[in-house]
C-alpha cells in the first residue's frame, strides 16, 4: 500500500544509471554509472513507471513497450522526462535500455535495494520467489515534484500502471 499520497511532495532521491552515448552500441561495452536526483526534476513533468524487474516477462514484453511506442503521445501532453526503475543494478538497467532502443528518451534507472520505492510505500518483498525486496509495479506522475497520479497495480498484469492509463490522466 501506498505511503504517499496524490498531492505529496515526492521524497529525495538519488538514482545510479549509465548514461547513454554511442559508444554504448557495442556490446561489449558497459558505460560508468552516474547519479541523477529527483532534484533534477524541479519544474518538470515527470513520468515513472516501475517494474519488479528489467528483462522478466511482464515488465519486457508488456509494461516497457507501450511507453516506447507512445513516447511522442507523453511529449505532445508536455511530459519533459520519462524513466522507467527497477531494483536492477545499473549495469542490468544500461543493457535493458540497449537491447529496448531507449536511447535516454526513456531514462533507465536503477531503484538500488527499492530504497525510493519503499520510501514511497511502493517496495515488495518477491523473497518467496528467490528476488529480495523489489520495485512494486507502479506509475507515478510528478509535477514540480508533487506527486500527480499514482497507479499502483492491484494484481499481476499492466493496468493502471500501464502507458494508456498515464496518459488518460495526464
Amino acid at each position: 500500500m501506498a505511503t504517499v499520497k496524490v498531492g505529496d511532495t515526492i521524497p529525495k532521491g538519488t538514482f545510479p544509471y549509465i548514461p547513454y552515448t554511442p559508444e554504448l552500441e557495442d556490446a561489449l561495452a558497459c558505460g560508468i554509472p552516474t547519479s541523477l536526483s529527483t532534484d533534477e526534476w524541479k519544474g518538470k513533468k515527470v513520468v515513472i513507471f516501475s517494474v519488479p524487474g528489467a528483462f522478466t516477462p511482464t515488465c519486457h514484453a508488456n509494461h516497457l513497450p507501450p511507453y516506447i511506442k507512445k513516447y511522442d503521445e507523453f511529449k505532445a501532453k508536455g511530459v519533459d522526462v520519462i524513466a522507467v526503475v527497477a531494483a536492477n543494478d545499473p549495469f542490468v538497467m544500461s543493457g535493458w535500455a540497449r537491447v529496448s532502443g531507449l536511447k535516454d528518451k526513456i531514462l533507465a534507472l536503477s531503484d538500488t535495494n527499492a530504497q525510493w520505492s519503499a520510501s514511497l510505500g511502493l517496495s515488495v518483498d518477491m523473497s518467496s520467489r528467490g528476488f529480495g525486496t523489489r520495485t512494486n509495479r507502479y506509475a507515478l506522475i510528478i509535477d514540480d515534484l508533487v506527486i500527480k497520479y499514482i497507479g499502483l497495480e492491484p494484481a499481476p498484469g499492466v493496468t493502471v500502471s500501464g502507458a494508456d492509463a498515464v496518459l488518460a490522466a495526464l
